[in-house]
């Protein structure tokens, strides 16, 4: 079957749901179907909507259609000694495109590159009354217009499936090395925002509890005089480290207790939380290991601006993510009306209330 007939397939597959007011539960390649709330809804297939439709390294961009494997796109640009940046966390064999950017989760490399929706630059998608759009372009200066593409970053599908997506990528760094101290949680945080305010080329930062890990990237010479002034170890096989950081690999993961995904102002002070705490991002991100009620997480980050997300395990999977103000529901149930009025794609995956 052409990509154009599993195209076809997939939008008369939504007409007829539409018609039918049943709702449609959107699948890739099923590796993030942890994340978020139950999905409901029969199940539509869009892993065979697959394959790299344009990649320009001279231009930095590539298209490819959402079923496509993360690994598959990843190695047509390691080819070319390039990346994506957001160092996309996989969860798995099966991961694809489409489901990276639905969820938008980034790795290591988003404090100080960007989020996986910072390097969208176009998308087609079909909408919930089955028509096909077009956002977006192929070219880094396109920037008419409200970007509506990148509203499908951590969408989850329910503002429309994703056909194909066109993104910004990144040459690899000439030179990379990670630098290991020991140092607790609150010193970790003095020093990050200290290094934050001088040109040093730090590329992704991680405290474990009682180790600072720090990773350099950029020209030789700048990251030589960086790790002078930084001090500490060097870690040797830093790769396989940040992988496994970015994977959820560590042994910090390997838990059957709830696992949450703090997001805060990265100057925070620690939270008075009981739990084991991963910090990642200059303490942006915070993961929690913890068995703290969730009103109780909640409410202790809430009160420093920051949400909380119950990424993974705990009993509660009717409110995953951070309750929004009624304003910011409101916007969302807006978008939600606009792009899928009869309520048929992912219902309730984000929230019950769309």
């Amino acid at each position: 079957m052409s990509e154009q007939d599993i195209s076809a397939r997939l939008q008369d597959r939504v007409r007829a749901a539409g018609a039918s007011r049943t709702a449609l539960s959107i699948r890739g390649g099923g590796s993030k179907a942890f994340y978020g709330r139950i999905a409901t809804g029969d199940r539509l297939e869009v892993a065979g909507h697959r394959g790299i439709i344009n990649y320009e390294p001279t231009e930095l961009v590539i298209t490819a259609r959402a079923g496509t494997p993360l690994s598959e796109l990843e190695q047509a640009l390691d080819e070319h000694n390039q990346m994506l940046a957001f160092e996309p966390p996989h969860y798995g064999d099966n991961a694809t495109l489409g489901g990276t950017i639905a969820c938008n989760l980034s790795g290591p490399r988003r404090a100080t590159a960007g989020a996986a929706r910072d390097f969208v630059l176009g998308s087609q998608v079909i909408n919930g009354k089955g028509e096909i759009l077009h956002f977006g372009g192929e070219v880094m200066k396109n920037v008419a217009g409200y970007d509506v593409s990148r509203l499908m970053c951590g969408a989850l599908g329910t503002l429309g499936v994703l056909l194909d997506v066109s993104l910004k990528v990144l040459p690899r760094p000439e030179t990379e090395t990670t630098l290991t101290l020991q140092i607790n949680a609150a010193a970790a945080l003095r020093e990050l925002h200290d290094w934050a305010r001088q040109p040093l080329p730090v590329s992704a930062t991680c405290h474990d509890g009682s180790n600072l890990y720090v990773r350099l990237s950029g020209a030789q010479g700048a990251v030589h005089a960086a790790r002078k002034r930084i001090g500490g170890d060097e870690l040797t096989d830093a790769g396989r480290f940040w992988e496994r950081l970015r994977e959820q690999r560590l042994g910090f993961f390997s838990t059957q207790q709830p696992v949450w995904r703090l997001s805060l102002a990265s100057d925070t002070a620690p939270l008075p939380l009981a739990g084991k705490w991963l910090y990642e991002w200059n303490g942006a991100l915070r993961w929690l290991v913890s068995d703290a009620a969730p009103e109780t997480v909640r409410s202790a980050v809430a009160a420093v601006g920051g949400h909380a997300t119950l990424f993974r395990g705990g009993s509660e999977r009717d409110v995953v993510f951070h309750p929004l103000p009624e304003g910011l529901m409101r916007i969302h149930r807006q978008l939600k009306q606009a792009f899928d009025p009869l309520g048929i794609l992912n219902p309730g995956r984000l929230y019950r209330e769309f």
